[in-house]
């Protein structure tokens, strides 16, 4: 009776994990969803909420931290288990990261309602983060299968967030280049593309880390690159 209360307990902080995650996994999405409708449509009101909601993000990483570090104490899991702790842990900081970048995105907003974003700009963006949110989405679902097949071919996908920021990254520089008071606003969207391509570097870690809990092993070769950016300019925040 001991060892079925003993397995019980720690099934529900295992369970307790997966839950969080599903959580966190599902805050970021809206957030980076709102940014940059917030963003697009100059919307203040959307955006503080989005600046908002990442205190909740942040509170729901430090909650799954925090249980992962007692439940290792407790139950001193190895193999396996332990890999699917320490995986919560990592998926945990890359979906707060997430939320951090939807944020900064969202704290643009005020920058840019004055001038607003050019609609061939917005649809732009608005490409850009369907991209980003179509791969968080689909890793996430992932998560929940621990399919290692479907995790390496999202990593492999990572190029096409690229190529579309650095397509992205060029129509931002020309807008600037044409006329010099584009340059402030564009700059702030420059930021922004880069938020947004980011996410998909998270995603991809998130896909590496199911990987790693799915089967032991670190994914093989490098993660596919586009870096043509590389040869306009990094923008980094």
């Amino acid at each position: 009776m001991a060892s079925t209360h003993i397995y019980s307990a720690y099934d529900d902080d295992l369970k307790f994990l997966s839950r969080r995650i599903s959580e966190m996994g599902g805050l970021a999405e809206q957030m980076v969803a709102e940014s940059v409708r917030a963003l697009v449509n100059g919307d203040t009101a959307l955006a503080q909420k989005v600046i908002s909601d990442d205190v909740i993000l942040d509170h729901t990483e430090r909650e799954i931290g925090d249980k992962a570090i007692v439940t290792i104490a407790r139950r001193q899991p190895m193999a396996a288990d332990l890999r699917e702790i320490m995986g919560s842990i990592r998926i945990a900081a890359d979906l707060e990261r997430v939320g951090d970048l939807g944020k900064n995105t969202a704290k643009r907003v005020i920058a840019v309602q004055s001038t607003g974003v050019p609609r061939k700009l917005a649809r732009g963006l608005e490409h850009l983060s369907e991209l980003a949110l179509v791969q968080l989405k689909e890793v996430l679902d992932v998560y929940t299968t621990r399919a290692a097949d479907k995790a390496s071919a999202i990593r492999e996908r990572d190029n096409e967030i690229d190529a579309m920021y650095t397509s992205l990254f060029r129509e931002l520089l020309t807008y600037m280049m044409e006329d010099p008071r584009n340059i402030t606003s564009c700059t702030h969207l420059l930021f922004c593309a880069k938020n947004i391509e980011r996410i998909g570097d998270h995603a991809t870690n998130i896909a590496e880390t199911i990987y790693y809990m799915a089967t032991g092993a670190q994914p093989e070769g490098d993660r596919p690159k586009d870096d043509s950016a590389n040869t306009v300019g990094a923008v980094t925040e």
